[in-house]
């Protein structure tokens, strides 16, 4: 009996090691991407530890065994395959439907580029390439993995971190902006002020809506104005609950010009007030980041995205994390380059 329980403490360490590692960075502070790799490991080890539990316990036949073996091998054959094939009908898709663009063209991109990997790796594999082909397939490779697990870490994290119950009360509801169609906003923007309105009107009206959004040179008007109009006329917020943040032209200028209108009309510090920054699904977590870095005491709220639409979004906010986050990389590259030059 004491060998079987010390046998499960010793499978579980590093499932609870990993735990234990995100449940301090998490407690310290939520909005952090560091917390996106720790419950990425977390979640690997329990599931792994669950499967090899499963299957002591079950002690499978040698045919079940082999029937796992096999599927296993056939799921990683085509998963990749599966990824690429729906990375590029997704592109096509958007494009369709959005018109072509660089953020609408990512997720072909994307796929393109994965299967580029994959073909030059089939090439070093099969032998007869140089010596360079050689490092730049395993270079390409390591990349590959630490992009493909971080960006499945940050789908993770991020859907758990929207769905963490928001139940405060806050004294400012912050609407980020998202382009205008003439003097009205988009239908993206649209779901952001009916989320913003939702969750004003669900703590009894308390608290300002901030409309946050500069004036683009296409624009005729800016878009914290097409933001108060909408507000106003679609549902009915009185304009003493509406304040506009008129100078921003991106997500970190969005809070922080927002953040210098609350402190000027709360005071500052974390205790001065709360506030709640609504964006869309696939945004909430960036925002978050970014009001963690300027130290504002905020909970993200996403509206819906169109699910077409989504995976392109979210491709374009894992990219520019990616570009705050960018040292993993080339502690990558390091060794192999060492390697490469050295010979």
């Amino acid at each position: 009996m004491l060998d079987t329980l010390w046998s499960l403490v010793v499978l579980f360490i590093p499932t609870l090691f990993w735990g234990l590692v995100f449940l301090i960075s998490f407690r310290r502070e939520p909005r952090q991407f560091r917390n996106a790799i720790w419950f990425a490991l977390f979640v690997l080890t329990a599931v792994g530890t669950l499967t090899l539990l499963a299957l002591s316990l079950s002690a499978p036949s040698e045919p079940v065994q082999v029937a796992l073996l096999i599927a296993l091998v056939v799921l990683a054959i085509l998963a990749p395959a599966a990824v690429i094939l729906f990375l590029l009908i997704n592109a096509v898709i958007v494009i369709r439907r959005e018109g072509l663009s660089p953020s609408t063209a990512l997720p072909g991109l994307l796929g393109l580029g994965l299967l580029a990997i994959l073909v030059l790796d089939y090439l070093v594999l099969r032998g007869g390439t140089s010596r360079w082909l050689t490092y730049l397939m395993v270079l390409a490779t390591l990349e590959m993995l630490w992009m493909v697990f971080t960006f499945a870490a940050l789908l993770l994290y991020s859907t758990f971190y929207r769905m963490l119950p928001r139940k405060r009360r806050y004294d400012y509801i912050i609407i980020h902006g998202a382009g205008l169609q003439g003097e009205r906003p988009t239908p993206l923007l649209q779901g952001r002020l009916d989320k913003a309105v939702q969750l004003w009107e669900r703590q009894g009206r308390f608290g300002a809506l901030i409309a946050s959004g500069g004036k683009g040179d296409d624009e005729a008007i800016s878009e914290s104005e097409a933001m108060r109009r909408y507000l106003r006329d679609t549902h009915g917020v009185p304009d003493d609950a509406i304040l506009t943040e008129d100078r921003s032209t991106t997500t970190f200028e969005n809070l922080t010009f927002s953040k210098e209108i609350m402190d000027a009309l709360s005071g500052t510090g974390r205790k001065a007030y709360r506030a709640a920054l609504v964006t869309s699904d696939y945004h909430v977590f960036r925002a978050c980041e970014y009001a963690h870095r300027i130290r504002l005491n905020a909970d993200g709220v996403g509206s819906r995205t169109s699910g077409y639409y989504w995976p392109a979004a979210f491709i374009r906010e894992f990219i520019a994390i990616s570009r705050s986050h960018w040292w993993p990389y080339a502690v990558i590259a390091l060794p192999v380059l060492i390697v490469a030059l050295g010979r």
